[in-house]
């Protein structure tokens, strides 16, 4: 019985660990502190030092790992919201998140997302 459960659980670990990655490029940007406290696309309040972002399509809590392309800085992010609507920019990121990746002073980047699907 517990070799079976064992089994089941690898099995389940190697498909989720096998799943297709996705990769996307383009501009970033980041919230401005007006919009602290207004309610997102998904119903959540929009809070700074969270680890959130605005993608135009991902799913609410997809877990996106965003790379400046400028310093290698990397951050992971939970989507909960919809935006960018700026042209060629494909993430929105808290003020948290954008502090991480070394962003703030330049206030849009280059940027590599990347996710499961």
């Amino acid at each position: 019985m517990i070799k079976s459960f064992v089994y089941i659980l690898l099995c389940l670990f190697l498909f989720l660990s096998c799943a297709s990655k996705i990769t996307q490029t383009g501009q970033a940007s980041y919230y401005h502190d007006k919009f602290q406290g207004r309610t997102t696309a998904n119903g959540e309040k929009y809070r700074k030092y969270k680890l959130t972002a605005a993608h135009k399509t991902l799913p609410y809590g997809t877990k996106v790992k965003v790379i400046n392309q400028n310093n290698g800085k990397a951050v992971k992010v939970r989507i909960n919201d919809r935006g960018p609507f700026v042209g060629g920019r494909i993430i929105d990121l808290s003020k948290k998140a954008a502090r991480r990746i070394d962003m703030i002073d330049d206030g849009v980047v280059h940027v590599k997302i990347k996710y499961k699907k």
